[in-house]
């Protein structure tokens, strides 16, 4: 999957991401540090990647206001636990291909 990690999230996990094959830009790498959420979406559409984020409110009120984008995962939080983050985040973009969707990623429930 071709994605677009904005600068809030934890670069653990995307290294993990890219060892299992995803594509994956930061907005760092892309000289985009500290730039709004609606021109990161814009930029991660331009070139043709869904938005990595654990912003999860600003991107979703983007995508239900309608802006044009290639797909956005938001992911819950778990810094205690970034190999499972990315295992679980995996899982979800199985079988996904860009297009105007909007997924969230949240942990799995815990086993007693």
């Amino acid at each position: 999957m071709f994605l677009y990690a904005d600068e809030d999230f934890a670069f653990p996990i995307i290294a993990i991401l890219r060892q299992h094959g995803h594509d994956i830009v930061t907005a760092q790498e892309d000289g985009r540090r500290a730039t709004p959420d609606p021109i990161i979406l814009s930029r991660a559409h331009t070139l043709g990647r869904a938005v990595l984020t654990h912003n999860r409110r600003h991107y979703e009120r983007l995508h239900w206001q309608g802006m044009a984008h290639s797909g956005i995962v938001s992911v819950k939080q778990n810094p205690a636990n970034h190999a499972g983050q990315a295992a679980y985040t995996a899982a979800a973009l199985t079988g996904l291909s860009p297009g105007r969707w909007c997924v969230r990623v949240n942990r799995p429930p815990v086993k007693p």
